[in-house]
């Protein structure tokens, strides 16, 4: 903890005191022997360290506490609130804080502060109630370098992620790639790499450290060099779309958004250009792939552990669905308990646990604490989906969370897996609809089945840094 200015004084006393005794050590030990350093060599030595060290503490105590932020742990010079968060673990860290200092605090990522908002009451009065003031893009280092303001924003991992993927892929190219076609695969794969990067311990230190972090060696360094070598790939389908593309007759994404680049040609401030495509482009495959198939692979996994869950589903889409024909998304207004178990799903997995971060856009004044206009702010999406006034047991799965006495489906206002207010995700409802279909789908045609015992399988998330992941895994489709 910083210390105040009295102790900072009454520490710097104490290192002269101690000063003293080692002068006179050295003069009783050692008169008449030569010494590698003078004493007036060390005292000069010792004064260049302690005096900038001493004013910069007291120089940055000043600074923090002029600023009228909400309440939080005392930060260090540099280094902020660095320990007392533990990396691989943020989001756990942000709610044991959260017990000390309440729904509303800040903390210092480096010398950055964030304000940190706990608990579904606090994000929902900020993000929707003050949903203007609450919409500002926060900074993201680990992918900011890339994006720079631009865009919108058999272990089953390859499978899936190839699966959304291919969804995505349909949207914006208007043609879906073959599962063993390697560059398309590569696409996927590098999509992966970029979401364990962001969301490991290096990742964590880059967007508390920024600018140092740049020069340091690590894996947080792949993370550019990844999002280049994806968005040449997409250069080069932008490029095909060019060549045929007609102003009349679009076909996907890419072709709506170069027929807008040419009504706004002239336009200087326009939005609609090459860069803001490119980008647009990869905010869809980033986030619209790794966090559906990381939802569904969550499930899978929690299917495997009740299997008592998976016959109740199997039983609701036989007699809604049948065996010969595909599930549409209007049938799940008929399978109340297929709909609990894929938002308890959601609930559970906890994907991005701490949300992407929100920026204040004006000044506001919230539960009595001034936040000025630029502020990074933190709305904790892992303490909503766990908070114990909303959920009866936030840290188990129940499909329970989501059904009435009745066995119907009820919503719960508690349920932001997509965020809330004017950032709330761009893709919840093809979202919604993906993870459905797929899950539908798969346990219309297989049961699932496990190497592992059930009462072995350990279905809590991963967690890291920006993203939650469950356990690796195998998984076996048997055909029903």
């Amino acid at each position: 903890m910083l210390c105040s200015r009295t102790t900072c004084a009454k520490a710097f006393s104490g290192h002269i005191k101690l000063l003293v005794s080692v002068k006179s050590a050295i003069f009783s030990k050692q008169q008449g022997k030569p010494c590698t350093m003078d004493l007036g060599g060390a005292w000069t030595l010792f004064l260049a360290i302690v005096i900038p060290c001493l004013f910069l503490t007291l120089a940055w105590n000043k600074m923090y506490r002029n600023r009228a932020l909400p309440p939080g742990p005392t930060p260090l010079p540099i280094i902020g609130n660095m320990l007392q968060l533990c990396f691989g673990q943020m989001a756990k860290s942000m709610i044991k804080l959260s017990e000390q200092y309440g729904d509303v605090y800040t903390v210092y990522l480096g010398s950055r502060p964030v304000v940190v908002l706990h608990g579904y009451d606090a994000v929902k009065e900020a993000l929707e109630d003050h949903a203007d003031e609450f919409s500002g893009r926060g900074t993201f280092p680990t992918v900011d370098g890339f994006f720079q303001g631009f865009g919108t924003l058999f272990d089953p991992t390859t499978i899936l992620t190839l699966a959304f993927s291919n969804i995505i892929y349909s949207i914006v190219f208007n043609e879906r790639f073959d599962y063993q076609d390697k560059e398309s695969a590569e696409l996927v794969k590098t999509a992966s790499e970029i979401f364990e990067h962001v969301s490991s311990r290096w990742g964590q230190m880059l967007d508390i450290f920024p600018t140092l972090m740049k020069y340091i060696p690590g894996r947080h360094q792949k993370i550019i060099p990844l999002f280049l070598q994806r968005q040449d790939f997409i250069a080069e389908k932008v490029k095909k779309h060019q060549q045929t593309l007609d102003l009349t007759s679009p076909h996907d994404y890419i072709d709506c958004f170069l027929i807008q680049m040419e009504k706004e040609k002239n336009n200087l401030a326009s939005v609609f250009n090459m860069k803001n495509l490119l980008t647009s482009v990869e905010n869809l495959f980033f986030a619209g792939t790794e966090t559906a198939s990381t939802t569904i692979r969550s499930g899978l996994l929690v299917l495997l552990k009740y299997p008592e869950i998976e016959e109740k589903i199997h039983e609701e889409i036989d007699r809604v669905i049948g065996p010969n024909r595909s599930a549409v998304y209007e049938d799940r207004s008929q399978m109340p308990y297929t709909e609990a178990v894929l938002h308890e799903m959601q609930r559970f997995a906890d994907v991005l646990p701490m949300n992407l971060p929100h920026q204040v856009m004006q000044d506001i004044t919230f539960r009595g604490y001034f936040i000025p206009k630029g502020t990074d702010v933190m709305p904790l999406l892992c303490s909503v989906l766990r908070d114990s006034k909303v959920y009866k047991d936030p840290e188990n799965f129940h499909p329970e969370h989501f059904l009435d006495e009745n066995g119907g489906f009820k919503k719960n206002r508690a349920f932001m897996p997509f965020s809330a207010g004017k950032r709330l995700c761009l893709g919840d409802v093809m979202a919604k609809m993906e993870l459905f279909l797929f899950l539908v789908a798969i346990l219309q045609n297989f049961s699932l089945h496990s190497p592992v015992d059930p009462k072995d399988i350990d279905i809590n998330p991963r967690m890291t840094g920006f993203a939650n992941q469950p356990l690796p895994y195998e998984i076996s489709f048997v055909p029903r």
